[in-house]
């Protein structure tokens, strides 16, 4: 096979293009004892697919029933899906018998009116809480400044 095509194969078969018959044939070219030395790095993968392949399980595998539970069990499996079906039947009945209710516009106003006030009041406890982070991060600072006085001190008078 001519050099040009492999590294064409390689490439393929780096972007996961390859047939199998194309894949085939580079397992084909790097089983030879000649390969162009710029493609050597390729030959060890390439013979490791090769042994691989052969490879089978040997091992027996022990097959145990497996038992979910006791006649307890299945008896509560029973009761909890005929609730399910009956809480799903009084979901879809009280659903559909439920009538349609009508906007009543001057509630409609009354509980915009309410959440507007709410509105404004909760965005004055956010001013509020602004505020006493301001004021906690200047504390935070006026502390800093204290530990540096502190040490000065504690150079001057050789203090440890």
């Amino acid at each position: 096979m001519v050099l040009n095509e492999i590294e064409i194969l390689i490439e393929k078969y780096e972007n996961g293009e390859t047939t199998l018959k194309e894949e085939q044939q580079l397992r084909d070219y790097f089983s030879q004892e000649t390969i162009a030395p710029h493609l050597e790095v390729y030959k060890p993968m390439f013979q490791y697919f090769l042994v691989t392949q052969e490879e089978q399980f040997t091992k027996e595998v022990p097959l145990i029933p497996i038992t979910i539970g006791t006649k307890n069990t299945y008896a509560l499996y029973k009761w909890i899906s005929v609730a399910a079906v009956a809480v799903l039947m009084f979901g879809i009945y009280f659903q559909n018998t439920r009538p349609n209710d009508e906007i009543d516009p001057v509630l409609a106003q009354q509980t915009m009116e309410a959440l507007s006030l709410l509105s404004k009041n909760l965005n004055k406890g956010t001013n509020s809480v602004t505020l006493l982070s301001s004021n906690f991060n200047k504390g935070a600072e006026n502390i800093a400044f204290v530990g540096a006085f502190e040490e000065t001190t504690n150079k001057i008078f050789k203090n440890n």
